[in-house]
């Protein structure tokens, strides 16, 4: 499999650290022997423009001269271990319920990764939805930027709407079709 012939390779790893700023990450997989790249432009044409270091990930991967590249994301999958607290901390949703929860578009409002948390606005509603760093986390990604299009399964906390799970607007798309 070399970069001429275009031929891939499915691969599951964990992503071992991700730098927007630099613009380039890598992930670590059992299937190869060394680190795979994952570039920026590769994430964005998945709808991200972050991702959590240790979250799943699933790529094609192609060989090339300067080793394992990703050239497509497949699916990106919250880091292991991760609990969802909705209010304080203290009342958790399981994985099976907040999968329930429809999908609602959205587009972020503000994010500032320093204080932990920003806002989006859904479509049609006029409330914002707050939007928790560690949602972020368990969501598989890093940070989020103004304007940015999300889909986001929602509850009512304490103070209001809050996102429970933050997903790309082409995965929310399709797995709200």
């Amino acid at each position: 499999m070399t970069e001429e012939d275009g031929e891939t390779l499915v691969l599951r790893g964990r992503v071992k650290w991700f730098d927007p700023t630099k613009g380039f990450g890598f992930i670590v997989s059992d299937e190869t022997l060394t680190d795979v790249l994952l570039h920026a432009n590769v994430l964005r044409n998945f709808g991200q423009g972050s991702i959590a270091d240790g979250a799943g990930i699933t790529v094609r991967a192609q060989k090339t001269l300067r080793g394992m590249q990703a050239v497509e994301v497949v699916q990106i999958e919250p880091p292991e271990g991760v609990t969802f607290a909705v209010n304080d901390e203290t009342e958790q949703i399981s994985s099976e319920a907040m999968q329930a929860l429809a999908m609602e578009p959205a587009r972020v409002k503000w994010f500032d990764k320093g204080k932990g948390f920003g806002f989006a606005n859904v479509f049609g509603r006029a409330e914002d939805v707050f939007v928790h760093v560690e949602v972020l986390r368990r969501s598989g990604y890093a940070d989020l930027v103004a304007g940015e299009a999300v889909a986001l399964r929602i509850v009512d906390g304490k103070r209001g709407r809050m996102a429970v799970q933050v997903v790309s607007w082409e995965t929310g798309t399709r797995e709200s079709a």
